[in-house]
């Protein structure tokens, strides 16, 4: 993990470990006594509500059997902030966020919101300005499929017998997504040109590239860099960076490069080569998202962005989301899958508040709930599903 408030105090504390449910990630390492969770809950759009009202009710039930008091703040953000604001993220918003130990994200978007300018719309008017807000550099997005749940993959069966176990480590705060220039004009002649900047400093990746080690500590110890060397200069100096940084830094880990035409292919082709996948904030949106596509269910994967800043009782200050979208098709009609959403809570309460037994017991609940057959209609693959508040309730009763 990071150490202090700047980049320039690397310093590892102790040894991270695999996790029960196999992601690996970063290990908190400050264990101060919490006795009370302030966080933001911004619940979004779409099925954004109810699965953070799912969520909600695992968490609160969780805490009170570790004498923990949650004190959630709901606040608004997205596409229902701008029907009631006149704006993605309002003002109030982000100093509910500014006062919390970590932001508890639902999901935002949907097709009222389209016809907006793009700068106006919901994930890029609410999502993007937190992350630059809070200096969420590393997404730690876990791909994971439970042997049970493998029907539920679009890949052959055999090659994914075992399930899937592995982990992505996207930069969130650099190249084309906000490298400056960036805008559209119209040129001399007529035509219309539009640009985007990719760019990366040699320490933004290598602070990312910390990331990826502590968490290809705590699994395989086996980590494959994603880029474009062989087109962008920019890759040129992502790939030379990496591979000084681990050589110099975590020497005993495997490091490999790939391009990322190929790591989209290897990925459809055999998910398990992979352990810890490290790469830039385009490549890392892509790729992750077909990640969650072969883990069978966008409602069953989790997400943390985490950054430098402490919240006040030492831990990673960090925004936890689910991997899938507003689902405006469901929404309100207590179909929708809460497992992400609950999950995402579960790395709440590891990254941002360090109690990493609880986040367990929670991980395990979901994972008992689903394997017993209390499931929604996405994993329930025709037979019999569950609603929303039922699967929360299977969860609250695997506690």
């Amino acid at each position: 993990m990071f150490y202090g408030n700047s980049f320039s105090d690397r310093k590892f504390r102790g040894q991270v470990r695999k996790y029960p449910l196999n992601y690996g990630g970063l290990a908190s390492y400050n264990q101060s006594l919490m006795t009370t969770l302030k966080f933001a809950v911004l619940p979004g759009d779409g099925i954004g509500p109810e699965v953070m009202a799912a969520a909600l009710e695992v968490l609160t039930r969780a805490a009170e059997t570790e004498g923990l008091t949650l004190e959630p703040r709901e606040a608004d953000a997205g596409g229902v902030a701008i029907d009631r604001h006149g704006s993605a993220l309002p003002d109030e918003t982000l100093r509910v966020c500014e006062k919390s130990d970590a932001i508890l994200f639902g999901s935002v978007g949907g097709p009222k919101w389209e016809n907006l300018p793009p700068k106006e719309q919901p994930e890029r008017a609410a999502l993007l300005p937190l992350r630059k807000h809070f200096s969420l550099f590393a997404n730690v997005r876990p791909g994971l499929l439970y042997p049970e749940l493998i029907d539920a993959s679009p890949l052959k069966a055999e090659r994914i017998r075992d399930g899937i176990d592995l982990v992505c480590i996207r930069e969130l705060t650099g190249g084309l997504y906000f490298g400056q220039p960036k805008g559209t004009r119209e040129l001399e002649d007529g035509d219309v040109e539009a640009v985007d900047t990719m760019v990366y400093k040699k320490s933004e990746i290598e602070r990312i590239t910390e990331v990826a080690i502590a968490t290809a500590r705590s699994r395989q110890k086996r980590l494959c860099s994603v880029d474009k060397a062989n087109v962008l200069e920019n890759s040129v100096l992502w790939r030379k960076t990496v591979t000084d940084y681990v050589a110099a830094h975590a020497p005993e880990i495997e490091l490999s490069h790939m391009y990322v035409d190929n790591a989209a292919m290897q990925l459809a082709r055999d998910p398990n080569q992979f352990d810890v996948i490290l790469t830039e904030n385009l490549f890392g949106d892509i790729l992750s998202d077909e990640m969650a596509v072969i883990c069978g269910s966008l409602g069953m994967l989790s997400s943390a962005s985490l950054g430098l800043v402490e919240n006040r009782h030492g831990h990673r200050f960090g925004l936890y989301e689910p991997a899938g979208g507003t689902a405006p098709d469901i929404a309100g009609k207590d179909l929708a899958n809460p497992c992400a959403q609950v999950l995402s809570g579960a790395m709440m309460l590891r990254f941002s508040c360090g109690l990493d037994a609880l986040a367990d017991r929670i991980e395990a609940a979901v994972r008992q709930a689903v394997v017993s057959g209390t499931r929604t209609g996405d994993i329930a693959f025709g037979g019999k599903s569950v609603g929303t508040r039922e699967m929360g309730q299977a969860i609250m009763e695997n506690l």
